[in-house]
C-alpha cells in the first residue's frame, strides 16, 4: 500500500526526471515577480470570474457538481500559501484562490485537492454512500458513521495520506476531451504525477467552449484557479483537441481527461 511517506523514496529518485520531462517551471525572483491580475479586484466566487466577449456560462442543474463548484467563494487575497503558512515562491500561476482550508499538514496536494472538492460536494448533498476513494492496491476508503464534520475532516486526512494521482487515475473513467464537464480531471497518475480539476465551462454562439482549471500542488497549498499561460492574464482555456494542454506549472494531453464513476 503506497502512502505519501512511502512514495517520498520514489519521488526522490524520479522527481528530477519527471520535472524535466513533463513540467514547465516559471523562473521566479520573489523581489521582482509580476503577479497577473494583481491590480484587478478578485471576483467573489467562481461564478463571478469574467467571461471573454461572446461567451455565456453553460447551464447546469442546481444539485449538480458543476453548479456546486461554480458557487465556491474566492479569497480576497490572490496569494497562495503553503500548509505551513509560508507564501508559495511562485505567485504567477494563479488567477484567484479558492476559500477552502489547506490544513496544517503536507497532505492536501494535487490529487488530494480534487478528492477534497468531490467529497465536499457529496457531503453537502448528503450523498454519504457515494464518498468513496481507493488506494493504489484497490483498498477502499468510505466515510463511516457518525457522519460529523470532525469525523469527515479526519476521514479526508486518511484519504490524503493513502491515495494519490496513481490510485485516482485508476479509480476514474477515461473520457473524450470534447465531452468535458465541470468536475472532470486532467490527471496523470504517477509518483508524483499531477491532477487539475475542471471548475466551470462556457460557450459562444459558434459552439466553441472554454473552461477553468484549479489545482493544489507540492508542497500542499491553497487550491487556486489557474491562469492560462497561452492567454496571458486570462484563466480561461479553449476546449479544442490540440493534443497538449499547457498549464502554468505542468502540461497535460487531451487523452488524460477523466470523470468520476
Amino acid at each position: 500500500m503506497y502512502s505519501k511517506a512511502f512514495t517520498g523514496l520514489l519521488m526522490c529518485c524520479s522527481l528530477g526526471l519527471l520535472f524535466c520531462r513533463s513540467q514547465v517551471r516559471v523562473p521566479v525572483n520573489d523581489a521582482t515577480q509580476y503577479i497577473p491580475n494583481s491590480g484587478n479586484p478578485v471576483p467573489s466566487s467562481v461564478s463571478d470570474i469574467p467571461l471573454p466577449d461572446g461567451f455565456s456560462r453553460i447551464t447546469y442543474s442546481n444539485n449538480s457538481f458543476a453548479h456546486w463548484l461554480r458557487q465556491l467563494s474566492l479569497k480576497k487575497d490572490r496569494t497562495v500559501y503553503l500548509f505551513d503558512g509560508r507564501a508559495k515562491s511562485n505567485q504567477t500561476a494563479q488567477y484567484a484562490v479558492i476559500d477552502i482550508s489547506v490544513g496544517n499538514k503536507d497532505l492536501q496536494q494535487c490529487a488530494d485537492a480534487a478528492m477534497r472538492l468531490r467529497a465536499e460536494y457529496l457531503y453537502a448533498q448528503k450523498e454519504i454512500e457515494s464518498i468513496r476513494f481507493t488506494d493504489n492496491e484497490a483498498g477502499v476508503y468510505t466515510f463511516q458513521p457518525p457522519h460529523t464534520r470532525v469525523r469527515f475532516d479526519a476521514y479526508l486526512q486518511q484519504v490524503f495520506g493513502m491515495c494519490g494521482t496513481a490510485s485516482l487515475a485508476k479509480q476514474m473513467r477515461t473520457k473524450k476531451f470534447v465531452d468535458m464537464q465541470p468536475g472532470d480531471l486532467l490527471i496523470r497518475g504517477g509518483f508524483p504525477g499531477h491532477a487539475v480539476t475542471v471548475m466551470d465551462m462556457a460557450i459562444n454562439s459558434q459552439g466553441e467552449k472554454i473552461y477553468l482549471l484549479s489545482q493544489s500542488y507540492m508542497p500542499a497549498q491553497n487550491i487556486h484557479i489557474l491562469n492560462n499561460p497561452s492567454a496571458y492574464g486570462s484563466p480561461w482555456y479553449q476546449l479544442s483537441a490540440t493534443g497538449i494542454i499547457p498549464t502554468p506549472e505542468y502540461h497535460f494531453y487531451d487523452h488524460e481527461l477523466k470523470g468520476w464513476e
